[in-house]
């Protein structure tokens, strides 16, 4: 992880259910439930940004398609990205 400047302290609460969890990998990783909790930040950013980029490669992929079959298989991706059906 590449930091910049000064590290912030945040308090975080969290159900018992997840933070069982959140130690459980701490000790498989032998890592501080710190050290997991940014990792597991860090990749559901990257994760949320990766499918943003998705989902508009998607709909430029749509505006240019000029194929019937293609435009109902896009649009049944952006559907079930968006809306999860």
């Amino acid at each position: 992880m590449a930091t910049r400047g000064k590290p912030v302290r945040q308090s975080v609460t969290m159900p018992p259910r997840l933070a069982r969890r959140v130690r459980t990998l701490a000790r498989k990783q032998r890592a501080s439930t710190n050290r997991v909790l940014v990792d597991l930040i860090e990749a559901g950013i990257d994760s949320k940004e990766a499918e943003k980029r998705k989902f508009f490669e998607l709909a430029d992929r749509l505006s240019g398609a000029s194929d019937t079959e293609e435009r109902r298989s896009i649009k049944q991706q952006l559907a079930w990205m968006t809306f999860g059906e």
